[in-house]
């Protein structure tokens, strides 16, 4: 029997996770990186007690077909699963358009669901080199880095977002995001405040109270 894809979340209506469509998000269970200032600490494991029945959820979008017009799969770290490849031809087969949200941590992976996508967003945090003081994994940065570059190649629908802490990114640095972005091919940046409220390292937080 295949295995079928691990769920920690579901959200069946939003309107703002791919853009100009209506859609529902898939959140996917597991995620090899634990960056500082994720506050998602559940779904973080590859395993948990509380998921998601996918068989259940397939049941839940046929009955959406119509009233949704995508699903977007996020996480934790979607191309961490092996399942999820079958999960977006099952999804696609409805008709939905797909969405997916990577910090692009498996390139080799996601350069097989390229032709399946619809519309990517895709994590940088730092310039390659610095990857590893905010996922605290030796080497991640190139692995996302090579991401981008295949999604600039592909020409997928893409928006790239960084999620900035003042104390792990600098204006300087943010500045050479985006012109090593430019280099291939990838005219924006999106830059969010970093929600600190529950992140995995309480300092960000102290961090931030103290600027204010």
């Amino acid at each position: 029997m295949k295995e079928q894809l691990r769920v920690g979340g579901f959200t069946p209506f939003t309107a703002i996770d791919f853009p100009g469509a209506l859609s529902a998000v898939v959140f996917c269970q597991g995620c090899p990186w634990r960056c500082r200032y994720c506050h998602n600490g559940g779904l973080l494991p590859a395993k948990n007690d509380d998921l998601y029945q996918w068989p259940q959820l397939l049941q839940h979008l046929e009955q959406k077909r119509g009233l949704l017009d995508a699903v977007v799969f996020s996480g934790g770290e979607p191309t961490a699963q092996g399942a999820l490849e079958t999960a977006i031809d099952q999804v696609a087969a409805m008709g939905f358009k797909i969405g997916l949200h990577t910090a692009g941590i498996y390139p080799r992976r996601l350069q097989t669901l390229i032709p399946k996508l619809h519309w990517v967003g895709l994590d940088i945090k730092a310039l390659p080199q610095n990857y590893a003081a905010i996922t605290r994994v030796r080497n991640s940065g190139q692995a996302a880095w090579q991401s981008a570059r295949l999604l600039a190649d592909a020409r997928v629908p893409l928006q790239i977002r960084l999620t900035r802490h003042p104390s792990l990114t600098t204006e300087k640095e943010i500045a050479q995001i985006r012109y090593e972005l430019k280099k291939i091919g990838i005219d924006e940046l999106v830059v969010q405040k970093c929600n600190t409220e529950n992140c995995l390292d309480p300092a960000l937080h102290r961090a931030l109270i103290h600027r204010q």
